[in-house]
């Protein structure tokens, strides 16, 4: 247990953390305060500066990312345990004496509670380190827009982490305060933007036969994959066949009354809830959107950004979270269907067997995302407590 000084610690370091938020891609600061209490623990490693990668416009991203390990020294499996750095570009309202100090940026998603979580189970684990194997400690830059997990997993300098199994936990408001949905299998859907871009001739408002406008290429677009989803229902179990897109932005020419238009783009988010219904679905909409710019003599771009895999939870990890909340009588439920929204974890399945689950944050406390959202501070001893649990049933 964490005794009431390293608890009030960890209040003041998450507060510090939510004053002070970082987007995604950005966390120099908040990855400098983490190291700064990460050090004095003295992790058997502590390696920072993971999970750098590209954008398009040749702009270098990342390198946020932070591990320590709290090693054994004697033979046995790695267990990995982690969380997000990252904020929101969301203006937070509300008068907490830790409000952001820095106007459309917020942690309101509760990564700085989840820093906390992670910063307290180091703490146990520099005063009791695991009797066998190593646990593994990963605070992952860019949740919020996807690409933190693939840039850690492909940093070679990450390579010597890689563990055999993997756990991660996310605060949800709306389930009481402590309480757990977990469940094996699917647990999170596949999600992906798509900017689909279609260019053709400008012309005099008066002559538009003289130019090549998007216009109705865009509105059989729009409709078209509008009715590639079978997910509008919000009562609509979801299954395997399940697919949603969602209609984010469009845009037509110039805001002007003398031009016909040349370019015209749609932006969509593509949801499913596996991997392989998702690739199914991308390909659907290529078609569709390829037939449309064929069909009007268009040119064609299609990009895609905010990229996440589905999270799957394997029935070895779950029935290890399963044993260590049984254990310490947490109150846990079935979750049932998959959660419609995404998270940044799947990749990890990919490489072992990994398992997120919901730990909640309160019946009425507001939404994830909402400007009035704030992580509970009495959560920080719950995840803490859950984690340990699993390494010392696991590790010892």
């Amino acid at each position: 247990m964490l005794t009431n000084a390293q608890l009030c610690d960890l209040i003041a370091f998450r507060q510090r953390l939510h004053r002070y938020p970082d987007l995604s891609g950005e966390e120099i600061q908040t990855a400098e305060t983490v190291e700064a209490m990460l050090c004095p623990l003295q992790p058997n490693e502590l390696v920072s500066g993971l999970g750098v990668w590209q954008e398009p416009d040749g702009k270098m991203m990342g390198g946020t990312g932070l591990v320590a390990s709290f090693d054994s020294g004697l033979e046995g499996p790695s267990l990995l345990f982690r969380c997000e750095l990252d904020a929101l570009p969301i203006d937070e309202i509300g008068d907490l004496d830790y409000r952001s100090a820095i106007e459309t940026k917020a942690h309101l998603c509760g990564h700085d509670g989840h820093m906390a979580i992670l910063t307290g189970l180091a703490m146990r684990l520099a005063a009791r380190r695991p009797k066998r194997g190593r646990v593994i400690l990963l605070y992952q830059p860019a949740e919020e827009t996807g690409k933190g997990a693939k840039a850690i997993l492909t940093d070679k300098r990450f390579a010597p982490f890689m563990p055999d199994y993997a756990f991660a936990l996310h605060n949800l408001p709306g389930l009481r305060l402590g309480e757990v949905l977990l469940k094996s299998g699917s647990m999170c859907c596949a999600s992906r933007g798509v900017r689909i871009r279609f260019e053709g001739k400008t012309s005099h408002a008066s002559m538009p036969q003289d130019g090549l406008s998007p216009d109705e290429a865009l509105c059989a677009s729009m409709s078209g994959l509008k009715a590639l989803a079978n997910g509008l229902d919000p009562d609509q179990a979801l299954d395997a066949h399940f697919k949603l897109v969602t209609l984010t932005h469009c845009q037509m020419g110039e805001p002007a009354f003398g031009v016909s238009p040349a370019v015209g783009e749609i932006w969509a988010t593509l949801r499913t809830v596996s991997d392989e219904a998702m690739g199914e679905l991308v390909e659907q909409a290529e078609h569709l959107v390829k037939a449309q710019a064929a069909q009007y003599g268009l040119t064609l771009s299609i990009e895609y950004d905010d990229i996440f895999a589905a999270c799957t939870n394997a029935h070895k990890t779950t029935e290890m979270v399963a044993q260590a909340l049984s254990s310490l009588a947490f109150p846990c439920h079935d979750q049932g269907e998959p959660m419609r929204f995404s998270e940044d974890f799947g990749l990890f399945g990919h490489h072992c067997p990994s398992t997120l689950f919901l730990l909640g944050s309160g019946e009425h406390q507001p939404q994830l995302h909402n400007p009035d959202f704030d992580f509970p501070d009495s959560l920080i001893g719950c995840g803490v407590e859950i984690f340990e649990k699993i390494i010392r049933q696991t590790l010892g």
